[in-house]
């Protein structure tokens, strides 16, 4: 390859050296942060000691440490991407732009989902080519996931992960024109615990002036568990492993250990007196905070920054569905639902059936699921935010149903991934196990939410009226 094609930019850390092709430039694994290596995982990112000469980022580097997921007969990889990678300089990102100049394009920085446990900016679903086809630098990033991003220690800060985020935040404030991009001009978006995260740090202090817009895809606003939930998962974690619930005890835990326990922290009950469990018991690690942050907007950024949010309308389906357990669905399974996140379950699951007069056992099951983890949430996020933003909310709805799996997968958790990132025509995604299934998708559907996020990331609008709270302002895609 000729030296134009390995373009050389200079960060704040060192000298990058990234692959151009059609779609723009590329540049792949760039450190944000220093390993967390050690008794590190349990500390604040620390700045990158940078390196001598050019480094090469033309290649994917390591991701977080991470079990396997398992999703039974539908093809999840395009989502979770490649799994554990294994390499201590884990915390990095990806840089896609049309051209590293200074043309101060928009920029979206990407936060991926996973359930605090998996996934990383290697996943294909994350291809950036439509963005930068589009004027957009897409950055794409790793956090530190499960026990070393959000385990509740003793001795350490919390909400480890998050803070890596906010740290590539910054690197983006510092580094990101040098790729093309306006630091000025960021938008901050992520699906589903990416989401959750997004929501918290419009409340975090320390992110203003970091982002102008936010985008949470499938997220949810009161997704948090309290101090004493996260005792509960630090406290199980610690007995399993054997050690002391602190950050010395920890420190000389290999990976290996922290991701072999986690199977082992599958149905804590983590409802308490004051709390239900946000997750539903799907995840034993989530944010940790005193307010869910759609009540605590008045402490960060959210007044200052547009947001766009929404949920698909079958998101519940992915967690039945291809496990096999949407048919087999029962009233008892409904109410088993309906009882980790309502005082009265059995209440809650006749009311939710009462609104579907026609649904089976596995649609109401589905119902409850997607309401608890997102529904709900990410309504309380809208109205709080609408309430105080001078830029304005904006809601959507995701409705395309896959036909994957028979056709009932539906527009489940995830689906939205492919339109919003206009890749919804690419052949890995169909098939009757693919996310998206074997049938074409509607014309044009990709482009027309794809255009959406783009003007959003331009502008702060993603072309429809702000949310008041009237369902009217709400965008349906289907």
């Amino acid at each position: 390859m000729s030296q134009n094609n390995t373009p050389v930019v200079r960060t704040p850390s060192g000298a990058v050296r990234g692959v151009r092709d059609h779609s723009g430039e590329r540049y792949r694994a760039i450190p944000y942060a220093a390993a967390p290596a050690g008794a590190a995982r349990f500390a604040p990112p620390a700045p990158h000691p940078g390196w001598d000469g050019v480094r090469d980022a033309t290649s994917p580097g390591a991701t977080a440490p991470q079990p396997v997921r398992d999703f039974g007969s539908l093809d999840m990889r395009p989502y979770f991407g490649p799994g554990w990678v294994r390499g201590a300089d884990y915390l990095t990102l990806d840089v896609h732009t049309p051209a590293a100049d200074d043309a101060a394009r928009p920029v979206m920085v990407f936060v991926h989902g996973g359930g605090f446990v998996t996934g990383s900016s290697q996943a294909a679903l994350y291809d950036g080519r439509a963005f930068t086809r589009d004027g957009v630098v897409l950055v794409t990033l790793n956090y530190r996931l499960g026990v070393s991003g959000f385990l509740d220690v003793p001795g350490a800060p919390r909400n480890r992960g998050l803070l890596d985020v906010l740290a590539a935040l910054r690197w983006v404030r510092d580094a990101i024109s040098a790729f093309g991009g306006d630091p000025g001009n960021v938008t901050l978006l992520g699906q589903s615990a990416g989401a959750t995260l997004v929501g918290a740090l419009l409340t975090t202090s320390a992110a203003t002036g970091l982002f102008r817009q936010a985008v949470m895809q499938s997220g949810s606003g009161t997704g948090a568990f309290t101090p004493e939930q996260a005792a509960r998962v630090t406290r199980a974690t610690a007995a399993e492993l054997g050690v002391q619930p602190t950050a010395d005890g920890l420190a000389d835990i290999p990976d290996e250990q922290f991701v072999a326990v986690l199977p082992t922290l599958a149905g804590l009950d983590l409802r308490t007196a004051t709390a239900t469990d946000p997750l539903v018991g799907l995840s034993p690690f989530s944010l940790v905070l005193d307010r869910q942050p759609a009540d605590a907007l008045d402490h960060g950024p959210a007044a200052d920054v547009a947001l766009l949010i929404g949920i698909n309308t079958e998101e519940g389906n992915l967690y039945l569905v291809p496990q096999g357990t949407f048919d087999t669905s029962q009233h008892a399974d409904v109410v088993a639902v309906a009882a980790q996140t309502h005082a009265d379950p059995h209440a809650a699951a006749a009311a939710m059936a009462a609104d579907r007069p026609h649904a089976t056992y596995g649609e109401v099951r589905s119902a409850l699921l997607g309401e608890a983890l997102f529904g709900a949430g990410s309504a309380r996020m809208a109205q709080a935010h609408s309430l105080i933003s001078a830029r304005g909310t904006y809601v959507y709805r995701f409705g395309f149903r896959s036909t994957a799996l028979g056709g009932k997968l539906g527009a489940t958790h995830t689906v939205e991934l492919p339109f919003v990132f206009d890749i919804a025509d690419s052949p890995w995604l169909h098939g009757k196990t693919g996310l998206l299934g074997p049938d074409p998708v509607p014309e044009g559907l990709a482009r027309r939410m794809h255009s959406s996020w783009v003007a959003f990331a331009r502008n702060g609008s993603p072309g429809w009226d702000g949310y008041r709270g009237d369902d009217a302002a709400v965008q349906h895609f289907e």
